[in-house]
């Protein structure tokens, strides 16, 4: 398995001021901040954090949206200072009309392999867990992260702040 590369606790000594959420650190003995989460609040029944870097200074916000539509699951955004908005959403319902089809099939086609690959005594593997819904993240239409609920994130764009997908993966698609 992966060796932790951020480890989880609550705000320390190395803490800037005004820190109440959660921090991310470098070190076990949690005295080297990566980031920090500060709930900010709800509004309209959209929940956002920000993430602070270990100076205070913003780095980006992580909000959660409502779905519009009863059947619908809720949707992320990530705003990070000086980058486009990156929207979080459900694999099968990510890009244009083309792209939802083309995921819709490919989810069937998929379904059916799976199923009877394991019906023939195959083993599921443990890095994909089906209760966890896969998101997939856009950036002016460009895919540039990939989510499984929290225990996967795959940034595919150089230019996202792996401080953010640390945190969405602290706060759980939940």
């Amino acid at each position: 398995m992966y060796a932790p590369c951020a480890y989880c606790a609550p705000p320390s000594a190395s803490t800037p001021p005004g820190v109440t959420g959660p921090c991310l650190y470098e070190d076990e003995a949690a005295e080297r901040l990566l980031c920090s989460l500060n709930d900010v609040g709800e509004s309209d029944g959209e929940r956002q954090h920000q993430v602070r870097d270990a100076h205070g200074g913003l780095i980006g916000s992580i909000t959660r949206i409502p779905p519009s539509k009863r059947m619908f699951k809720h949707t992320w955004r990530i705003e990070q200072v000086g980058q486009p908005e990156i929207i979080g959403r459900n694999q099968w319902a990510s890009g244009d009309t083309k792209d939802i089809v083309e995921n819709g099939v490919s989810k069937v086609v998929f379904g059916a392999l799976k199923s009877a690959v394991t019906s023939l005594g195959a083993e599921e593997s443990d890095h994909h867990d089906s209760r966890e819904r896969t998101l997939e993240w856009r950036a002016e239409g460009n895919v540039v992260m990939v989510s499984q609920g929290s225990k996967w994130v795959t940034i595919k764009a150089g230019w996202v702040d792996r401080r953010l997908a640390f945190a969405f993966a602290l706060l759980g698609d939940r």
